[in-house]
């Protein structure tokens, strides 16, 4: 095993850059080349198809098979000329992944290559063998995919690729855009309907993601040599390096080549298809990066995210690099997240969180900031259990990522711009120039771009025209926390406009209205707002006083599904019902529990396997040499007490790993899944893994290095 691991270390030393030249000199005369969207549409169809796409894809409405016959015909035509020969309805089954199956347009029976537009609207993937929570049985194998096009069509390799909804013979939704769409049309509705107390004109407004994603670039050979990153993509033991990310280096370095010509790589296949890839550069902790594109709707940014991952996988290899989205891949440096930045733009080009000059324009951004806050202030729980994952729950409240209590953060100007809006209804403040603007009631200062600090420790924050979710995880798919957030804002936005209608019928003004509403929003929401240290001991203590909830687990942070509350909210705006709400549960449940297992298992393999006989072997070199000592007459106390010192980490690790495992025989023949869950959470991780990692990474220190089995951390982090 040593002997691997130095040839793992001679491979990566020995690597060099590959050379990577863009298919032309601008961006501009490949970006989106592989991607069948409205531009290739208009160059493809005839006229009035694709006015009736085009008018069917901007009002959700379903297009006609007539419509998707011509589409359908179209988009094989261009597919084919580009050397495709197969297609597949790509969708977003509970795995966390995405699904394909492939069909040939080639038909042997005709010989010739066909491509109807019923083969383009819906497929039927067997869906038994995909998580459902209970909705079907292994037996029951139909389930069916729905073109959804809204989101472009693309090629990737020789194959066309047709995002797709996936759901049940029955109807309920077995994936996770589905729920997204839903909620993306929730939000529309409620935020268009508030939109008209300030302009007539909005008749659409549309949910806008821009989502940073951080990974972790290691070595192949090095990756390879760890069967605990094969299995897991995370790091079960290993003794940190003298030199981590302390000296704050890495960030904003200058790109090491081989990572250079990676990104390069990755990010020209991800323009090729459409993916506004904009942003690069290294993290915070050694060997880690991010990629940010450009905002777009909320829907196509989740598509493109996990599509962008996919391509960043496959372009890895072949830089003989392996790309890392897990969580927390390495102990004591930073973990991945991946930062949703979301707004809300109007069909009229409207940002509703970009402050202005105009009086009306910043009531409608206090109107629609306010009621952000007030739903992440109803909905904490909910939002927490949107991005619960078992790789998640070890990056929350480290020494990088948000705590796993939700809080928002505003700045100090916009802080003081609600307190005088509660306290007084008016302000003044004078900061700087043209720091002041009226509402036409109450005089507020005017709000503008960048007038708030960033606060790398909360996970909701107001980042000048856009809220930042920075406690979504590097390796989750968006849709799940993008469409909760969406939901929740469209529920408070609908109750909203029920009260200020209300004070309206009254007789009271419609401005004065919507300001008295959001003075009492402002009160009952000021709980979640939180300007300090989130990694701080003093603020669990006042988030516990102020009754924020801090669920630290996956398995209690995924009951607020089942709330009465949370039900209701999902069944009303019919993004999922609760039988659905019931199988996520189950099937995120059921997760947790398998990744959390094989964790265990990698653990028990490595311990007893390769540890603990690489400990007996190195220690009876010492008892040899203590021998020698003593027959020599020489002083062997300090051989004897390495010795014992490896004796006591070598019973610390096998006592516990054999009580793990006995315990998680134990835990495995519960039925329930929940409570199986909440035992793999309590026992199996939060007893034993860090009691056997502490002697595992204790008898690294002290086992020769020439005798190591795992590469080790200064190797994986920092060979480049």
């Amino acid at each position: 095993m040593a002997q691997l691991r130095f040839n793992a270390v001679m491979e990566a030393t020995a690597r060099q850059p590959l050379e990577v030249a863009p298919p032309a000199p601008k961006i501009s005369q490949y970006f989106k080349q592989n991607c069948f969207d409205l531009d290739k549409m208009k160059e493809t169809l005839a006229p009035e198809v694709y006015k009736r796409v085009k008018y069917c894809i901007s009002q959700g409405k379903k297009i006609d098979i007539e419509t998707a016959d011509a589409v359908a015909a179209a988009v094989k035509s261009w597919a084919i000329t580009k050397g495709v020969t197969h297609y597949t309805h790509w969708f977003q089954p509970l795995t966390g992944t995405t699904a394909e199956k492939h069909d040939s347009f080639f038909n042997a029976l005709d010989g010739i290559e066909k491509f109807k537009g019923s083969a383009l609207v819906q497929q039927e993937p067997d869906a038994s063998s995909f998580p459902s929570g209970g909705i079907r049985n292994t037996f029951e194998a139909r389930g069916y995919t729905a073109w959804d096009p809204s989101s472009p069509i693309f090629l990737w390799s020789t194959t066309l690729c047709i995002p797709t909804i996936f759901v049940s013979y029955t109807g309920e939704a077995l994936d996770y855009k589905a729920p997204l769409l839903k909620a993306i049309e929730a939000v529309d509705k409620a935020a268009t309907a508030v939109c008209k107390y300030f302009d007539r004109e909005v008749s659409r407004v549309a949910a806008s993601v821009g989502a940073e994603q951080e990974y972790f670039l290691v070595d192949k050979s090095l990756y390879n040599a760890r069967p605990d990153l094969v299995m897991g993509q995370k790091t079960v033991f290993g003794h940190a390096p003298a030199r981590g990310q302390q000296l704050e280096d890495h960030y904003f370095g200058s790109i090491q080549p081989r990572a250079y010509a990676y990104m390069k790589d990755f990010e020209t296949e991800c323009l090729k298809l459409g993916i506004p890839v904009s942003t690069r550069h290294n993290e915070v902790a050694p060997s880690q990066f991010e990629a940010a594109p450009l905002f777009e709707e909320a829907n196509v940014a989740t598509d493109h995210n996990l599509l962008m991952m996919d391509v960043m996988r496959k372009v890895a290899e072949k830089h003989n690099l392996m790309v890392i989205f897990h969580e927390k891949p390495f102990a004591q440096v930073n973990g991945s997240g991946k930062h949703c930045n979301w707004s809300l733009i109007t069909d009229t080009g409207v940002n509703l969180f970009q402050p202005s000059s105009s009086a009306r324009e910043n009531l409608q951004f206090l109107t629609f900031f306010v009621n952000t806050i007030k739903a992440v202030h109803e909905y904490a729980a909910l939002l927490r259990a949107s991005i619960a994952s078992a790789g998640n729950d070890y990056r929350l409240g480290a020494n990088e990522a948000p705590p796993a209590i939700i809080s928002v953060f505003i700045g100090s100007e916009l802080t003081e711009v609600l307190n005088e809006l509660e306290t007084n209804g008016n302000i003044k403040i004078e900061k700087g120039d043209n720091m002041y603007m009226k509402l036409g009631i109450d005089k507020i200062p005017e709000i503008i771009l960048d007038n708030t600090d960033r606060n790398r420790t909360s996970p909701f924050a107001f980042t000048g025209n856009k809220f930042e979710f920075r406690a979504v995880g590097g390796n989750a798919n968006i849709g799940g926390p993008v469409a909760l957030l969406n939901l929740i804002v469209a529920e408070q936005l609908t109750k909203f406009k029920e009260s200020v209608d209300a004070e309206i019928a009254k007789g009271t003004e419609k401005r004065l209205a919507i300001v008295n509403v959001l003075r009492t929003y402002i009160k009952e929401s000021k709980d979640v707002r939180f300007e300090g240290d989130g990694y701080s001991d003093e603020w669990v203590k006042e988030a516990e006083r102020r009754g924020l909830p801090n669920v630290k687990d996956t398995p209690q942070a995924l009951e607020a599904y089942l709330d009465k509350k949370s039900i209701e909210v999902f069944g009303k705006h019919g993004v999922l019902n609760e039988k659905e709400l019931h199988a996520r549960c189950e099937i995120l449940w059921e997760n947790y529990i398998k990744k959390v297992q094989i964790e265990s298992r990698v653990m028990g393999d490595l311990a007893l396997n390769h540890i603990i006989p690489t400990a007996i072997a190195y220690q009876n070199k010492l008892i040899h040499n203590a021998q020698g000592l003593k027959e020599l007459g020489l002083d062997n106390t300090s051989v004897m007490k390495v010795i014992s010192k490896i004796t006591e980490h070598m019973d610390g690790v096998r006592i516990n790993v054999i009580e793990m495992i006995n315990e998680r025989k134990r835990v495995n023949k519960l039925e329930d899944t929940h409570k199986k869950a909440v035992e793999y959470a309590e026992i199996i991780k939060n007893k034993y893994f860090d009691k056997i990692r502490y002697h595992v990474d204790k008898l690294e220190l002290y086992v020769d290095n020439e005798d190591w089995p795992l590469v080790k951390y200064r190797e994986l982090l920092f060979i480049k």
